[in-house]
């Protein structure tokens, strides 16, 4: 299975952005569908996690109330709706999958089997 991750860019302080990360296939493999991102000399961040069976989603601290997931099953696509941009979310923003969801290592890149491109977003103040 590929992901393919899009729709970065470069927008304002308080602006939104919406990434898509497309699944080349519905596999067990992709049950779980995850964002990160990756700030210059940062360590890699969780943002959210998807879970499609039960539609469970976390958010990570620094994102909630801000930013949202959402899904197309039928084009085995999830988004990442992110409102009210602030600076600090400016990043390469990665999707990955796991097989399976776990309370206690959904945030830890690791874990994850696969993972898509990347696609900058800029926030300019």
């Amino acid at each position: 299975v590929q992901l393919q991750a899009s729709g970065g860019g470069l927008v304002q302080a308080g602006g939104s952005l919406r990434l898509s990360c497309a699944a080349s296939a519905r596999t067990v493999s992709t049950s779980v569908m995850g964002w990160f991102r990756q700030a210059p000399g940062k360590e890699r961040e969780f943002v959210a996690v998807f879970t499609r069976s039960t539609g469970r989603t976390v958010y990570g601290d620094s994102v909630k109330g801000r930013f949202t997931i959402a899904r197309n099953d039928a084009k085995n696509t999830i988004y990442l709706q992110m409102n009210s941009l602030k600076p600090e979310d400016t990043a390469v923003y990665y999707c990955a999958a796991r097989p399976y969801f776990s309370s206690t290592t959904y945030s830890e890149p690791s874990m994850y089997d696969t993972w898509g491109q990347g696609t900058q977003v800029t926030v300019s103040s």
